[in-house]
């Protein structure tokens, strides 16, 4: 898998400087966190999903997230397990690529018994999302993801433990919820792919919803729970985790991204002036906005439940021609000491040691989605990622 494998090999030429890196499901947990992207969920009683789900992988698709919990109702749980195992048969025999798949599970007794009945087809499974975690439930859910992979023979599976309980939200037990996720987590580190946000539980205990020309962070009782989250659970002193950006929820119900007027230039001003006017009309600057602010704040990747939503998030993870300079000067075997200097662009401060971490935080990105050249931009890549 590549991000950008779904172009042709010369137009990704035409558009980085440092084309994204291959990676597998054996690639180290740090490359596989940091390169879920746009992470797309999908009801598990779908009757056609591994159709789908290589059919997403056609459309730059590398993590998938296949759900048994909130997406389908009660009544549907042990149909869509059923359908689970014959969906994982059905990959096992076609043996094509496919993307990163993780399983939604509402307990823990559904791990063991899923990895059981998926047989052989396990293989094709990369772990299970682990939705409204804490410590006490969180022991058990782990607990039973690692008694899943010896009795597999896996060589692992991970967990992306989501976070979205009502104490978490709530201003004086949150401390407390973080600090017993944050053991529980620590205690099983190597098994910890990624922590995921639940931003709609978040809204759904006070009553909230935010509109689509709000992000977020504009709503302050979630913006002030991601700011937590990433104070104690995503530090860049080593002992942060990757913490991925919240669900966009809003889309056009027959979304043909973006018409036929992108097949304009992007490099020529009216093809961004009408990228801009498609974006507002599919309900996407909304999205874009708070992609750009979930990197701001800390997080890496989103959770996706349109597939309309996966290139523009691509789109904005590659790492820019500039950001790079400026990484790889601050980075430099000799620059050790520290110090100060004026950046390649001549446009900002790059000091040392302060930014050391963003800069390694930036060379890591720009290995799983590449480096734009440095007359490449947003418009470029979304066009080209949609045009395939």
């Amino acid at each position: 898998m590549r991000h950008f494998g779904h172009i042709s090999p010369s137009v990704r030429k035409d558009l980085f400087h440092q084309e994204p890196a291959e990676f597998t499901a054996a690639s180290p947990a740090r490359i596989l966190a940091a390169a879920l992207g746009a992470t797309l969920y999908s009801p598990a009683t779908r009757p056609a999903l591994a159709a789908d789900i290589r059919k997403q992988a056609g459309r730059g698709v590398v993590s998938m997230v296949l759900c048994l919990e909130d997406s389908i109702s009660d009544a549907d749980v042990l149909e869509a397990e059923e359908n689970l195992v014959r969906q994982f048969a059905a990959l096992e025999a076609d043996g094509t690529e496919h993307p990163l798949l993780f399983i939604r599970v509402r307990t823990a007794e559904q791990i063991p018994d899923l990895v059981r009945r998926l047989g052989g087809a396990v293989r094709h499974l990369a772990g299970f999302v682990l939705p409204k975690f804490t410590e006490g439930r969180g022991t058990a859910f782990l607990a039973a993801v690692a008694e899943a992979e010896a009795a597999s023979g896996q060589s692992r599976l991970y967990a992306m433990p989501v976070l979205e309980t009502p104490d978490l939200l709530h201003l004086e037990t949150r401390i407390e919820a973080l600090a017993g996720i944050s053991r529980t987590v620590n205690a099983h580190r190597e098994r910890v792919l990624a922590l995921r946000l639940g931003v709609t539980d978040f809204c759904s205990a006070y009553g909230l919803r935010r509109t689509p020309d709000m992000t977020a962070y504009d709503v302050q009782i979630v913006a002030g729970v991601i700011a937590d989250v990433v104070n104690v659970l995503s530090r860049a002193d080593g002992t942060g985790f990757t913490v991925t950006g919240p669900v966009w929820e809003y889309f056009r119900s027959q979304q043909r991204l973006f018409k036929p007027q992108l097949r304009r230039s992007p490099f020529l001003e009216e093809g961004v002036e009408e990228l801009r006017t498609a974006l507002i009309e599919h309900d996407l600057d909304g999205l874009l906005r708070e992609i750009e602010l979930d990197r701001a704040n800390g997080l890496l990747g989103k959770t996706c439940i349109h597939p309309a939503h996966v290139t523009p998030v691509h789109a904005l993870s590659v790492v820019s021609h500039e950001e790079f300079s400026d990484a790889q000067d601050i980075l430099r075997p000799e620059r050790g000491g520290g110090g100060v200097m004026r950046s390649a662009y001549t446009n900002k401060m790059n000091e040392v040691k302060p930014h050391r971490a963003w800069a390694e935080r930036t060379m890591l990105r720009a290995e799983v989605f590449g480096v734009a050249k440095e007359e490449v931009g947003f418009v470029d890549l979304l066009t080209a990622g949609l045009q395939v």
